[in-house]
């Protein structure tokens, strides 16, 4: 006991008859929008998402050699001015 061609057309039409034509427009353009809104949602999410650096090492493996960085200590601001210390050399 499905549903067959002629009551899928009398559904339609006592939809339409209850809602009316500009409804069902509005309601159908409301829901591409928010289609279209979720896309580009996920398209945002997928470019702002930070880039991982790969382990370390990985098992099985030797880790690899990298050139020291030299630690440069952060600035101290004051409302967000650079604050300069002048008990550090060279600055």
């Amino acid at each position: 006991m499905g549903l067959s061609l002629p009551h899928l057309i009398v559904l339609a039409l006592v939809v339409l008859l209850l809602f009316g034509r500009g409804k069902i427009s509005e309601l159908m353009g409301d829901f591409g929008k928010g289609i279209k809104s979720f896309k580009q949602g996920i398209a945002d999410e997928t470019t702002d998402r930070p880039v991982t650096p790969p382990p370390a090492q990985i098992a099985g493996q030797a880790p690899a050699q990298t050139a020291p960085q030299a630690a440069t200590p952060p600035q101290a601001t004051l409302n967000g001015d650079t604050v300069v210390d002048p008990s550090q050399p060279g600055r």
